[in-house]
């Protein structure tokens, strides 16, 4: 994962702009008092519907191309945050990568519409002809909200961006072939269940679809059939 740990050190923090909660705390340290920044006693609890929901997310069994791991999450987006990071790899190479954040706020939100929010950043590499591809954008949208749909999620407020990005070296870096990257960002709101608790496992499983997805890799069920399906899209990366 340091590979797509370093490439992930932007953030996911542009899709909303969600109120500021002044001492959010830090979610790492909570209920485990020895680790972290020292004090933790002024550092509010988390309440139970996001400890269950985060408890769904360290539970859930993922395809077996899929390396995920728990990161230091954001601190300023809601009182209350968790984030993964994962890398999709086939054998020594990896072929996309992400980071999956996890916010609550128990107060509501005017913006998400509800108490939690999932926050993504996705990205891989392309070859170039089909960076040129007009429709690319829109097909890469539809990888996200069709993960959600096959696997029959309810949620509100989808809002995000797709981008494309072509780099072309120079000078001491000249010898470096050019390379095009697409990177998703996108925010939605995932319906509560019972105990306003969202079935956190299920976005997961559906955020690691579109992550197989834009990987190139075949579908892992029926269930994704509904997803917009394009070919390989380049050679995988070395690690």
């Amino acid at each position: 994962m340091a590979a797509a740990q370093g490439r992930l050190s932007d953030g996911t923090g542009g899709m909303d702009d969600p109120k500021d909660p002044g001492n959010p705390g830090n979610q790492e340290n909570q209920g485990n008092p020895g680790k972290g920044d020292g004090d933790t006693s002024r550092k509010p609890q988390a309440p139970l519907p996001f400890r269950a929901a985060v408890d769904a997310l360290r539970a859930a069994r993922l395809r077996p191309q899929l390396e995920i791991e728990q990161v230091p999450p954001p601190q300023r987006l809601a009182p209350f945050t968790y984030a993964l990071e994962a890398t999709v790899v086939d054998g020594e190479q990896d072929l996309a990568d992400g980071r999956l954040v996890l916010l609550h706020d128990p107060a509501g939100h005017d913006a998400w519409q509800g108490t939690f929010r999932l926050v993504t950043l996705v990205r891989a590499e392309l070859e170039a002809e089909m960076a040129a591809d007009p429709l690319l954008p829109d097909v890469c949208w539809s990888w996200l909200t069709g993960a959600l749909q096959a696997r029959g999620l309810m949620y509100g407020e989808p809002s995000g961006t797709v981008t494309r990005a072509s780099s072309h070296y120079f000078g001491g870096l000249s010898s470096r072939p050019a390379a095009s990257q697409i990177e998703i960002r996108a925010s939605w709101t995932p319906r509560e269940g019972m105990g306003g608790v969202p079935d956190t496992a299920a976005h997961l499983a559906s955020w690691c679809d579109l992550l197989a997805q834009v990987a190139g890799l075949p579908p892992a069920g029926p269930g994704d059939a509904s997803v917009v399906t394009l070919p390989q899209r380049r050679g995988p990366q070395p690690r």
